[in-house]
């Protein structure tokens, strides 16, 4: 019976150039998945410091959008009375 049995290991073929290259491709893209999910997990001491910069810049943004509020109307206005003038 012992006979009937092979208990040899099987044969597995050497793996060709293209299997290779996606073997270590699907390595690197896991690597690289990786590193993204940890910087977005981890922040760094520079995202802390825009994040205190940029209400100031908003705020400057903001005075900035109300003083160019007011000079379209005072165009319009002018247009309007130069064609009535017409």
């Amino acid at each position: 019976m012992s006979a009937e049995l092979d208990l040899s290991p099987p044969e597995v073929p050497e793996p060709t150039l293209l299997e290779s290259l996606l073997r270590y491709g699907l390595f690197l893209g896991a690597i690289f998945q990786l590193i993204c999910i940890l910087a977005v997990i981890i922040p760094t001491s520079k995202g802390h410091e825009q994040e205190d910069t940029e209400p100031n810049d908003m705020k400057a943004g903001d005075q900035n959008k109300k003083s160019k509020g007011p000079a379209p109307q005072i165009r319009q206005k002018l247009k309007k009375e130069s064609k009535k003038k017409r």
